[in-house]
């Protein structure tokens, strides 16, 4: 489990009221990948902010990516759509330097342990933690700065696109932890939805930068203590866009979140 001395997750996502709705925040140095911030930490800023006007934790929400955003002052504005007894609706709009960047629309609500439930998938199936491939130290070719922040773990069958080695199956399975052991929340999970190499690596088409359009996470659940188990597979590429399907279960085998994004094909690859 990597460690580091800068600002955790929970306080790399902090904002402050400034106005009623309005927030203040930063993009942290640190979470990005070659200079912009990863999708899922900036969706998870902008979520935090909801959930502090909404007073609620989050149930769905998808995000529209307008442009990218490199580390510095941002702001959140936060509109109720609408507060009912159970859910309730809002939308937000991260800014940087006064131009919108991340638009989102979310809905949120508490949720209700046994209900009516049927499960037909197990977890994905995975080596131990311990034995699954981590991210390189980067003594050759250095790695991201945010995988000092998270904790990666591949499984051994989808880890060969680091080697010029891809498996011909676009899918990525793995574990999912915070840095120092930090506890997962429904807001990590945003992060953890856009925290994995793109399955599209595994394709057999060139690494590159994979813009996200669009992405959408469901909350199942809350995260029990412990590492997450997760999936991303990728079904259809073509005309330059590629989607990424997800799906994350907590350390007790419980789905606790879903996603699903629509993202540009790798740059080197168009």
């Amino acid at each position: 489990m990597p460690t580091f001395t800068g600002v955790n997750f929970s306080a790399a996502t902090a904002v402050q009221p400034v106005a009623d709705g309005r927030y203040a925040a930063t993009v942290h140095d640190g979470w990005d990948i070659g200079g912009n911030a990863n999708g899922g930490y900036l969706m998870a800023i902008a979520v935090r902010a909801m959930t502090e006007t909404v007073g609620r934790p989050p149930l769905t929400v998808t995000g529209h990516y307008l442009r990218p955003a490199p580390a510095g002052p941002c702001d959140v504005e936060v509109a109720t759509i609408r507060s009912g007894r159970r859910l309730a609706t809002a939308s937000a709009t991260l800014s940087m330097g006064g131009k919108a960047t991340l638009t989102l629309l979310a809905t949120f609500g508490e949720q209700m342990p046994g209900g009516p439930s049927r499960q037909m998938e197990s977890p994905v199936e995975l080596p131990t933690f311990d034995e699954s491939v981590a991210e390189p130290d980067g003594s050759q070719d250095p790695k991201p700065e945010l995988m000092n922040r998270i904790d990666v773990r591949m499984h051994p069958d989808d880890d060969g696109f680091r080697g010029g080695r891809p498996s011909g199956r676009t899918e990525m399975r793995g574990w999912f932890a915070l840095a120092n052991d930090e506890p997962i929340d429904a807001i990590a999970l945003m992060l953890a939805a856009d925290a994995f190499p793109p399955p599209v690596f595994n394709s057999g088409l060139p690494v590159g930068w994979v813009p996200t359009v669009e992405l959408t996470v469901h909350v199942r659940g809350v995260p029990a203590p412990g590492p997450l188990r997760c999936a991303f597979r990728s079904r259809f590429i073509h005309d330059g866009l590629l989607d990424e399907e997800g799906e994350m279960w907590d350390s007790t085998g419980v789905l606790v979140a879903q996603s699903r994004q629509l993202a540009l094909v790798p740059r080197s690859a168009q």
